[in-house]
Formats: C-alpha cells, structure tokens, sequence
C-alpha cells in the first residue's frame, strides 16, 4: 500500500512556464524524496513595459511517504 502527501509549492521563471516547473522540481527534489507527480494548479505573468517579465506557477507536488 502506497500513502501520498501532497504541498502546494510556487516558482518562478524569466524564461518560461516549462522553465518555472522544472524550478519547482529542482527545488522541492532537495528536502522532498520520492515526487510522483506535479499539478500545475495555476499559472500567471508579470509584465514590466508592456512585455512578459516573469512567469510564475502555482503547482501541487504529490510524493510518497510510506510504500510496501
């Protein structure tokens, strides 16, 4: 039997959406072991003279805590 634990984690990026996921997964992968998956709950841009300045994600990262 699997047990899961789910967090909501944000980050960033300068480059692209991809690029902020792929932060989250580096990041939370240094205190989280065992990530199965990752849920992009919500994603936004922040805009500095009329041009996309950061992209930013709201994701929900789901790892096991207990496997037999």
């Amino acid at each position: 039997m699997s047990v899961l634990k789910v967090i909501e984690v944000l980050g960033n990026s300068t480059v692209s959406f991809e690029d902020a996921v792929s932060n989250v997964v580096s990041e939370a992968s240094k205190t989280v072991k065992n990530i199965k998956s990752v849920y992009v709950e919500d994603m936004q841009v922040t805009v500095e003279n009329n041009a996309i300045k950061e992209y930013r994600v709201n994701t929900k990262i789901c790892f096991g805590i207990m496997d037999e």
